[in-house]
């Protein structure tokens, strides 16, 4: 198994990262226009906001702000014949500046993870790896990602945030992986929509939050941004 040593995240925290995923209202120029929301509120406020967005995307929304972007996966390949992966090269070429791992949506082995991890500091990208559980959170952690996300995925895309359906999973995530590698931080997602559930989680002992449709699928995208970010200011 490939353990890591890294440097610091690149990144501020508390966070607060939005994942686009494939939502129409995160794709092509839509992507680009919520980049330049999140680069206002960010600004504005002085909390660290970053975004996730598809491949396709990474060059258009790393031109247009001056935000962090990661890719939501890479693979954990070097140049060569890998038709239809995504070689992380080219996403730190793209502008990208850091990558998710083993979303539930996109899920990895511990093996892949671990790849995964070591491909991308090698290109001094950060990691964020997600986890379902506080053991796989654990199991992560001894792989020294910068973040490890608790994401219960029966919470994923609901209305009920985790800080507040089980707030008891990620206040033990956060004690499990602090013992296993203390630089390693935790964010924590599913549900998130509302600067109190940011503030909770907060309190919880995270370093910030992952969301997605709470933000990208609201009308009021700057709206619910601010309202967010007033979970840490």
């Amino acid at each position: 198994m490939f353990y890591s040593k890294c440097r610091l995240s690149s990144m501020d925290t508390p966070v607060i990262i939005i994942n686009v995923k494939t939502y129409e209202e995160g794709t092509g120029k839509k992507a680009v226009e919520l980049a330049k929301c999140i680069e206002k509120v960010r600004n504005e406020s002085k909390v660290e906001i970053a975004i996730a967005v598809q491949p396709t995307d990474i060059y258009a929304v790393c031109h247009a702000t001056n935000i962090p972007v990661f890719a939501q996966h890479i693979d954990a390949i070097k140049y060569g014949s890998h038709t239809g992966w995504i070689l992380p090269e080219a996403v730190k070429e793209a502008g990208a500046t850091g990558t998710l791992l083993n979303h539930s949506e996109r899920p990895l082995s511990m093996d892949e993870i671990a790849k995964g991890i070591e491909r991308a500091h090698e290109l001094k990208m950060d990691t964020v790896v997600c986890a379902g559980n506080v053991d796989m959170a654990m199991a992560v952690a001894a792989l020294s990602p910068h973040f490890v996300a608790i994401e219960p995925p029966e919470l994923i895309g609901g209305d009920i945030s985790v800080t507040k359906a089980k707030p008891e999973i990620v206040r033990n995530a956060v004690n499990e992986v602090k013992k296993i590698n203390a630089a390693v931080k935790v964010l924590c997602g599913a549900g998130v929509k509302k600067g109190e559930d940011v503030r909770k989680a907060i309190e919880l002992g995270t370093d910030g939050v992952l969301l997605a449709s709470g933000v990208v699928k609201a009308r009021d995208k700057e709206g619910i941004l601010k309202n967010l970010v007033k979970g840490i200011i």
